[in-house]
């Protein structure tokens, strides 16, 4: 850590200090955790395994779960921990590694819901040049943009957190390490920083929302066009991308487009996009998507159908042949 530092680790208030209200919260984050992880993994196992889902919009969808994934993981399972253990503390290092995976992933999501737009305006606008635009190098390059976005995004806030001077309290009313938490803690004038936040964080959130709901305005716009199937797919797949966008970026906004302050409330808003959010995205695309929801309900059923072969193959043949004889 950048100048005097008497801090070696912080103490994490969570989200309550109620036992009772602790182990419900438990019970809760953990089957939310459960359902994440099995949600987005689910989908990046269906995409990689059914050729029929090699278009750019299932490429993104894929590249979506697996952050969702990695994001969730970077503060589930530590406040499922928490909950249950009366020390609830997190070393300097591991703070600033959750504070870059928080801002990685974040930004690099950020950037990819902008690329899954794009996508759209494409597949819509122009569908006799999607797959010309949205080839398979045009989509990797896309990829690597998104999460070279989120590093420089990540690596800018680490930087000014890293260099400030901690000499206690150490003491964080959160469940997680975070930016405003962190530089209300800092023994120094942050005011500068603060304002360096806002610019990167609070600008990126506002700018990307508005230009992402502009390009479904323009989109939705465009349906007139189409045929009356055409307009209930493409609203379908928009609806869910919208659905997505705002349960992400509301949050954010309200998290980062102000100065530097630390209300009651930032706690619940930070719980919905860091952990209810990436339970959701794999539900409202699967839910909304019926080509995905298909191919995954034929797929797994394939799959649990050569597992009883492998494991039962005597039975599996007595049956079939009990069903010739009649």
């Amino acid at each position: 850590m950048g100048q005097s530092n008497n801090v070696t680790e912080f103490i994490l208030l969570g989200l309550t200090l109620d036992p009772v209200g602790r182990k419900a919260l438990f019970v809760m984050f953990l089957l939310i955790y459960i359902v994440t992880m099995l949600g987005n993994l689910l989908i990046v196992g269906t995409v990689v395994a059914s050729p029929s889902l090699d278009s750019p919009m299932y490429f993104f969808l894929a590249c979506l779960s697996l952050m969702d994934a990695v994001y969730s993981t970077a503060f589930s399972p530590k406040l499922i921990l928490d909950l249950i253990y009366n020390r609830r503390t997190i070393s300097v290092s591991a703070c600033m590694f959750q504070l870059f995976v928080e801002h990685l992933f974040g930004g690099a999501e950020v950037f990819l819901l902008v690329f899954m737009a794009f996508d759209r305006y494409v597949a819509i606008c122009k569908p006799l040049h999607y797959m010309t635009i949205m080839n398979r190098r045009i989509c990797i390059l896309l990829l690597v943009t998104a999460c070279v976005g989120g590093f420089a995004h990540s690596f800018v806030q680490v930087i000014f957190v890293y260099n400030l001077p901690f000499c206690g309290p150490n003491v964080i009313d959160h469940f997680i390490c975070d930016m405003y938490p962190l530089l209300g803690l800092a023994c120094t004038d942050t005011y500068l920083i603060g304002l360096t936040v806002v610019a990167n964080g609070g600008a990126i959130c506002m700018t990307v929302f508005i230009l992402l709901l502009v390009s479904y305005g323009i989109i939705l716009n465009s349906l007139k066009t189409h045929s009356e199937e055409g307009r209930r797919k493409a609203l379908s797949t928009c609806s869910s991308h919208i659905m997505v966008v705002v349960l992400f970026f509301v949050p954010c906004i309200f998290m980062y487009v102000r100065p530097v302050s630390n209300f009651p409330i930032d706690k619940s808003l930070t719980v919905v996009y860091t952990i209810i959010t990436p339970m959701l995205n794999p539900l409202i695309y699967t839910l909304r998507n019926s080509e995905i929801k298909n191919r995954m309900e034929k797929l797994w059923i394939e799959r649990l159908t050569m597992e009883r072969l492998r494991l039962f193959p005597c039975w599996m043949h007595t049956n079939s042949k009990a069903k010739n004889r009649q």
